[in-house]
């Protein structure tokens, strides 16, 4: 399955992940043999779903979230040297700015952009700060304070997995379109713009995504994810699809992505004062699932975590004493022996997107954090000092 960024244009972007499967390791489920005689288990009382009882309720709330929201949606048309793109985004604030995705203004000459708004009006804004890792953008534009009606920002924080939400773009180049769906996943990871230095198609990994069932095509590409409340929580950034129209294009997969605006509250200011944004790095590679087969194979003792596979040499986590695996083990380019990341400053880890949304939502370049790992079968505490993403 491929990932899809949301952008009409004349050239698409492949980006490979930074972590690879090692191997495809299956869950084994053995035979049961006759079971013994036991008495039955307790039943719990079902969950109760209360069905609307108005229908139309839900209708007229849509309907003023709508309303409410589009005068701060905007469409972002950008002229490329083959060509020409579209997508969406949004006014952040009072003072004329614009957010978008970074892959969305990437490549537009002298930085320059045009920013349409719903009333009909255009102008020209100025590109004025970009960060590939979270393939966030910030344009300046110089309008009319008629025209700037900021969308609040909330706290993706707060989000849950089966919340409604709404995503408002110009999918297709249709401007002002609204979908509807639910909060299929936190804390997802996806491939960055972040290219890793020395590598072969290799970039660093952007993390604490939402997931969302919300349809996103092509031109949705940094227009907001809203709740119901009218806020901001997601910014629309691509949509994972293997299906595609018969000239190409890709149709909605009803798996789609959106930086979460918890994110964009650190992003944006720094973007605006700074251009650009640092992030923390540990210099850290993690296998990406912790399998039956990969758990038996690295001798584990629990089922969670974040397996180290590799250590950059002189990085932070190898001047902290982090250890990666050195015994092989029966699959192929994995591992044993190293040291499994099970918490971050006290926040339990099931898995590296756990760790990553951490440090990307709390930490900065020259940050501690501590590390509880275990080795083996020893637990340790592990202060690491952060560096900065090269």
């Amino acid at each position: 399955m491929k990932t899809k960024r949301i952008l009409i244009g004349f050239t698409i972007l492949m980006l490979a992940a930074l972590a690879c499967q090692a191997g495809n390791a299956q869950i084994i489920s053995a035979q049961p043999s006759a079971a013994p005689q036991t008495s039955a288990p307790t039943q719990t009382a079902p969950i109760q779903v209360q069905a609307p009882n108005n229908p139309a309720v839900q209708q007229d709330a849509l309907v003023a979230l709508y309303q409410q929201t589009i005068p701060g949606v905007v469409t972002i048309q950008v002229n490329l040297s083959q060509g020409s793109a579209l997508g969406s985004g949004f006014v952040y604030d009072t003072q004329g700015h614009i957010v978008t995705n970074d892959h969305v203004v990437e490549g537009a000459q002298n930085n320059k952009v045009e920013v349409d708004f719903n009333s009909g009006d255009k102008v020209y804004g100025t590109v004025v700060g970009t960060d590939p890792d979270s393939d966030l953008a910030i344009i300046k534009v110089n309008a009319p304070a008629s025209e700037l009606h900021p969308v609040p920002v909330g706290d993706s924080g707060a989000l849950k997995v089966g919340q409604t939400v709404v995503a408002i773009g110009n999918p297709f180049g249709e401007m002002g379109t609204m979908t509807v769906g639910i909060v299929s996943g936190l804390t997802r990871t996806v491939s960055s713009l972040h290219a890793v230095p020395g590598s072969t198609g290799q970039t660093f990994t952007a993390g604490d995504f939402i997931q969302t069932d919300a349809a996103i095509n092509a031109g949705n590409s940094g227009g907001p994810l809203l709740n119901l409340n009218g806020q901001v929580v997601g910014i629309v950034e691509s949509d994972a699809t293997n299906s595609f129209t018969p000239t190409g294009g890709p149709v909605s997969s009803g798996v789609g992505f959106a930086v979460s605006s918890n994110i964009l509250k650190r992003v944006a200011p720094l973007l605006i004062s700074n251009g650009k944004v640092d992030y923390p790095y540990l210099g850290i590679n993690f296998f990406p699932s912790l399998s039956l087969d990969v758990i038996q194979a690295l001798g584990l003792t629990q089922d969670t975590g974040a397996y180290v596979v590799d250590v950059v040499a002189g990085g932070p986590a190898d001047q902290a004493g982090i250890k990666a695996g050195t015994q092989p083990t029966s699959i192929q380019g994995l591992n044993a022996g190293g040291d499994l990341i099970i918490a971050i400053d006290g926040h339990p880890v099931m898995q590296f997107d756990d760790l990553l949304a951490y440090l990307i939502e709390n930490k900065s370049p020259g940050d501690t954090v501590v590390l509880t790992v275990l080795r083996g079968s020893q637990k340790q505490d592990i202060t690491v000092t952060l560096g900065k993403r090269p």
